[in-house]
């Protein structure tokens, strides 16, 4: 579904990504760790392509960084679901028109948006708040509709940058439950994160960046790294 191949990218002639490969088959719950600053975001925006790679070529599904068109990229990214740490919310609209708006864009039938939105925000428990403006939210219940908003359109892949670096334990909680909900009904999840904790407490595969290369790093069944996070010692 997702491809790296040798893929380079940088700024002002530094490298962030040096040589990077690796694939996301359909249905993983991957996390992408590293510390702030290593280039998970880069990677991400590679990956809809918001960047292109200096060398190599990024793949999704049937696009390839080589070959697609500016006019294809709206359509790369309408299979794609993005949710963004600082939200990113329309200030001025209320929790249902924040996720009808990703339906307007996309060109979806008016007789199609409501019953669209509606399952969205039933999949992350707002249905109660659709009235309600972004600053009557909690933070927890504000990237719960980013969520809905990235769902809402039926992503395979569903792109997650610091999910939940704004929000408070409790809330983090319940946003990695949901994510693993929506992982378990076969969308797959790509998340972007520094939080070690969360990533040992829910499993998933880990894909670590680090000195521009990226390596696969694998939990033991007692939490224990068998493969060094962010260069912790093995056990």
């Amino acid at each position: 579904m997702i491809e790296f191949s040798n893929v380079t990218h940088g700024y002002d002639g530094e490298p962030v990504l040096n040589d990077v490969s690796f694939r996301i088959e359909p249905g993983e719950l991957v996390y992408l760790v590293g510390r702030s600053g290593v280039g998970k975001t880069t990677l991400l925006k590679l990956l809809y392509l918001d960047l292109l790679p200096s060398a190599g070529e990024v793949r999704v599904g049937e696009f390839s960084s080589r070959s697609i068109r500016p006019r294809e990229i709206p359509l790369l990214r309408r299979r794609l679901g993005i949710v963004f740490q600082d939200f990113k919310l329309l200030p001025d609209r209320n929790v249902y028109d924040n996720v009808a708006f990703a339906l307007h864009v996309t060109g979806t039938p008016t007789k199609d948006v409501r019953p669209r939105v509606l399952a969205a925000l039933e999949e992350v428990g707002l249905t109660h708040k659709t009235g309600q403006m972004p600053h009557q939210l909690s933070g927890g219940e504000q990237q719960r509709v980013v969520i809905a908003r990235a769902l809402v359109n039926h992503p395979v892949v569903l792109l997650a940058d610091e999910p939940t670096g704004n929000l408070d334990p409790t809330a983090s909680r319940g946003i990695m439950e949901l994510l693993q909900r929506i992982n378990a009904r076969g969308t797959a999840v790509l998340m972007a994160t520094h939080d070690y904790g969360l990533v040992r407490r829910f499993p998933g595969r880990i894909l670590q960046l680090l000195g521009g290369t990226i390596r696969e790093v694998v939990l033991k069944s007692t939490g224990s790294a068998a493969g060094a996070i962010d260069g912790e010692a093995a056990e």
